[in-house]
């Protein structure tokens, strides 16, 4: 006879076995879908680039190699890509720009929502949601119309005597940054209301009655219960404004690439499909980088607060 204990793990290790059957499907699609294009984008970086686009199945690391350095066509000397390297500079620049700017302007958005009455937050949230409702590229579109020479802003600033002539704020890293961000802000908004909502105010409270300052109980209350929610809000802007390839291609004028731009130039004009490849792991990789840290930093704040 066997015990009671046994009978429960028996019937809990069928259950798992049931589980696993039924998600096949589900796993087998996903492997499919995700992990095979990944895996011919992988295999590309290691072969030859075709005469007119395409691959030659020659095994190669030309393509790794040509990501930072590049040949000199003459006498073969090694130098750093100049123009790979400025463009993932400009790259992860504009992105951790985008992103301090979306925690900067995003922490007080979501503070006030969170800080309204529960009737109408929902409201709130929705004015928020809005922009989804629109094509990514008529967003920057409409972003284009407030920052170019005849734009609103320059045509404010000209009313208001503030300037005589128009800014030129367009096809510059300015205007890149400024479209990402429109585009990409409610992303930021919304994990740091996710967690402000969940907040207890009476903590607040009790660091006013301890005689805190407000910039003290900013720093020591409300951030650091708020962390997980300001660590996801930025994941999810800096990793899609790292490959953003409409908003640079918009508003920089084809002048200020980014690294999706360079990605589709190498499998359109370039014709060097192992290159595009390559530039496209690295890519992954950067992102894989930034979710790591995402990941030990949501534990860290996990375990310090039990």
């Amino acid at each position: 006879m066997r015990s009671a204990n046994e009978v429960a793990e028996a019937a809990e290790r069928l259950d798992v076995q049931r589980r696993l059957w039924l998600s096949a499907p589900a796993l087998a699609i996903i492997f499919c879908a995700a992990l095979g294009p990944l895996l011919v984008v992988l295999t590309y970086t290691f072969l030859t680039k075709g005469d007119y686009g395409g691959v030659k199945w020659i095994f190669s690391t030309e393509a790794w190699f040509s990501v930072f350095f590049e040949r000199d066509m003459f006498d073969d000397t090694l130098s750093f890509a100049d123009a790979h390297v400025s463009i993932l500079w400009r790259s992860v620049k504009l992105s951790l720009f985008t992103t301090a700017l979306a925690l900067l302007f995003g922490f007080p958005t979501a503070y006030f929502i969170a800080t309204r009455a529960e009737n109408r937050r929902d409201i709130w949230l929705f004015l928020i949601t809005i922009p989804f409702w629109t094509n990514l590229l008529i967003r920057t579109f409409a972003m284009m119309e407030v920052i170019r020479n005849e734009g609103i802003i320059n045509s404010g600033l000209i009313l208001l005597g503030v300037i005589e002539t128009p800014i030129q704020i367009m096809f510059t890293d300015t205007a890149i940054m400024m479209g990402m961000l429109y585009v990409y802000l409610p992303l930021m908004v919304l994990p740091l209301y996710a967690s402000m909502e969940k907040l207890d105010f009476r903590l607040i409270e009790a660091g006013y009655d301890l005689y805190a300052t407000r910039l003290q109980v900013l720093w020591r209350v409300i951030i650091p219960l708020v962390k997980p929610g300001i660590i996801a809000g930025s994941i999810l802007v800096f990793v899609p404004s790292l490959g953003a390839y409409v908003t640079p291609r918009v508003l920089g004028g084809g002048k200020n690439l980014m690294l999706g731009n360079l990605i589709d130039l190498q499998f359109g004009q370039g014709r060097n499909w192992p290159l595009g490849s390559a530039l496209s792991i690295t890519l992954m990789l950067i992102v894989m980088m930034a979710m790591l840290v995402y990941v030990r930093q949501a534990s860290k704040g996990a375990g310090s607060h039990g």
